[in-house]
């Protein structure tokens, strides 16, 4: 595919996912989410609030201002950290610099990279000694957390209680995978979310233990994750790429579509 070709191919991504995916807010809930203005306000148990929107419908300057003071006022009365989810396309252009002025701080960037399900969907190639095994049950669930901590040195004790939600129907679909080595240590585990009325699924974790990885099992639970989306009529696999996971993507045939950036403001401990 010549750069011109990929360029193409990206920017129709990047259209379709911002019309599909950024236009309805990613995985709209049972509750804990309300419309203010152009953007979707949501608060998720134990991850305090996320702003997410499609555009900002034209505002600027001390109009913008004034609104992105707003949301962090609202979150502040509650006492919730709340993030703003940017993306680099997003007008006007001088937008984190009012969102820093408001308070908010930028984390680590990410790249917004889309493939086609049944271009990535492969049979997953496992090493030696694991299986893959869809999981369903809270005990399940708390392993994957107990993984998730000791990968990331974060509290992810909010991930057993948001996966029963996720699982039960009353959002998005989402199914759940883990690699596990055959004395039942669970090595890797990763899962995917169904955007009902898109195109699109999206893929989320893949951490993996130190000393399990370099064997190919985010690779591996990629193929198996975009397989399931071609199967479910899904055209579109997305995800939002570390740097550490990028390159494995791209050579899976995703394709950079956006970057985005976490902008979080903390209420005062």
């Amino acid at each position: 595919m010549t750069t011109h070709d990929n360029d193409r191919r990206a920017a129709a991504y990047r259209a379709a996912y911002d019309e599909q995916l950024r236009a309805r807010g990613f995985a709209p809930g049972p509750g804990g989410a309300e419309r203010v203005g152009p953007v979707l306000r949501r608060t998720a148990p134990g991850q305090g609030g996320l702003i997410l929107y499609r555009d900002l419908g034209g505002l600027d300057g001390p109009e913008l201002d004034a609104f992105i003071a707003a949301q962090r006022d609202h979150f502040a009365a509650l006492g919730q950290p709340v993030e703003w989810k940017y993306h680099g396309h997003d007008l006007p252009t001088d937008l984190p610099e009012r969102l820093v002025a408001a308070g908010f701080a930028p984390g680590e960037g990410e790249t917004v990279v889309i493939g086609e399900a049944a271009e990535v969907a492969a049979e997953p190639v496992l090493p030696e000694g694991v299986r893959l095994r869809e999981v369903t049950t809270r005990g399940d669930f708390d392993r994957i957390q107990t993984l998730a901590e000791e990968v990331w040195g974060d509290d992810w004790s909010w991930l057993p209680t948001a996966m029963e939600r996720w699982t039960s129907g009353d959002e998005d679909p989402c199914t759940v995978l883990v690699a596990e080595s055959l004395a039942g240590e669970v090595v890797c585990a990763a899962w995917i979310r169904y955007h009902t009325g898109t195109e699109f699924a999206s893929l989320w974790g893949g951490a993996t233990l130190p000393n399990w990885r370099g064997r190919g099992l985010y690779r591996a639970l990629v193929a198996a994750r975009a397989t399931l989306a071609a199967s479910q009529g899904f055209r579109y696999v997305q995800v939002d790429a570390l740097e550490s996971s990028r390159p494995i993507l791209a050579r899976l045939g995703l394709v950079a579509a956006a970057t985005t950036t976490p902008y979080v403001w903390q209420p005062e401990r």
